[in-house]
């Protein structure tokens, strides 16, 4: 049997919002691995089926996005388009989607096939993602708007806040596409003892260059090469597709 989730309305609770179409939220939260495996007899036990979330994915993503272009357009007059646009990838990527909704204990809620069950799915950050982002799609379509502005400005604040911190970001991309966290070199050493310049370079599990960076510690420069991994990483799905 297909674990039994903790009941949506524990979740309402959570957000501080009771859904006027109940059936949203349940679509929310339910993976299409469940709607595959649904039997009959899983019906009574864990409740009605209904459409995946995958449609609510679809318009979550889109309405994240414009949400949170606003609150940055808004919040940070004096930034340019190229900043707002970096500042927006850093809270809308999958590791703060999936930070974010582990928070909110999201986890627990979604209705699982046996397979995604067994895989430990609750805890998949992609997974985690796309559930989020249909989350914000139900509020979105039920007319939570106040709600979900609440949610976004939380999410903008907790995934600015972690932004500096390039080598744990780095980090959780490659373990989540690649399964192996990176590996740092010191290449370089330059400059006096009270003065010195290190040039770090990182690399993917299969010895792949990332970047490079420099700084007056090798952690600064670790960083600073994390960083230029993760530029050099935007938009990439998988391990196999860099070169």
């Amino acid at each position: 049997m297909t674990a039994r989730p903790a009941p949506p309305a524990e979740l309402e609770r959570i957000l501080g919002y009771r859904f006027k179409k109940p059936e949203l939220l349940l679509t929310a939260l339910t993976h299409k691995s469940f709607v595959n495996e649904q039997s009959q007899v899983d019906a009574a036990a864990t409740g009605p089926v209904v459409d995946d979330n995958e449609r609510l994915e679809f318009l979550g993503d889109a309405v994240l996005e414009l949400f949170v272009s606003e609150l940055l357009y808004r919040r940070e007059p004096d930034w340019e388009e190229g900043k707002l646009t970096r500042m927006r990838s850093r809270i809308v990527n999958t590791e703060a989607l999936a930070r974010f909704a582990s928070g909110l204990g999201l986890g627990s809620y979604l209705r699982l096939g046996r397979g995604e069950e067994k895989q430990a799915g609750r805890r998949r950050p992609a997974l985690l993602a796309d559930a989020l982002e249909a989350l914000l799609a139900a509020l979105y379509l039920d007319g939570g708007r106040q709600v979900l502005s609440r949610l976004v400005e939380d999410l903008a604040d907790r995934a600015l806040s972690l932004s500096d911190d390039h080598k744990s970001a780095l980090q959780e991309r490659l373990q989540e596409v690649c399964g192996r966290p990176p590996v740092y070199e010191l290449i370089e050493r330059q400059g006096a003892d009270h003065c010195p310049l290190f040039k770090v370079e990182v690399r993917d599990s299969q010895g792949r260059k990332l970047g490079v960076g420099s700084g007056t510690s090798r952690k600064k420069a670790e960083q600073a090469a994390a960083a230029a991994a993760l530029e050099k990483l935007a938009g990439v799905g998988d391990c196999q597709s860099r070169g």
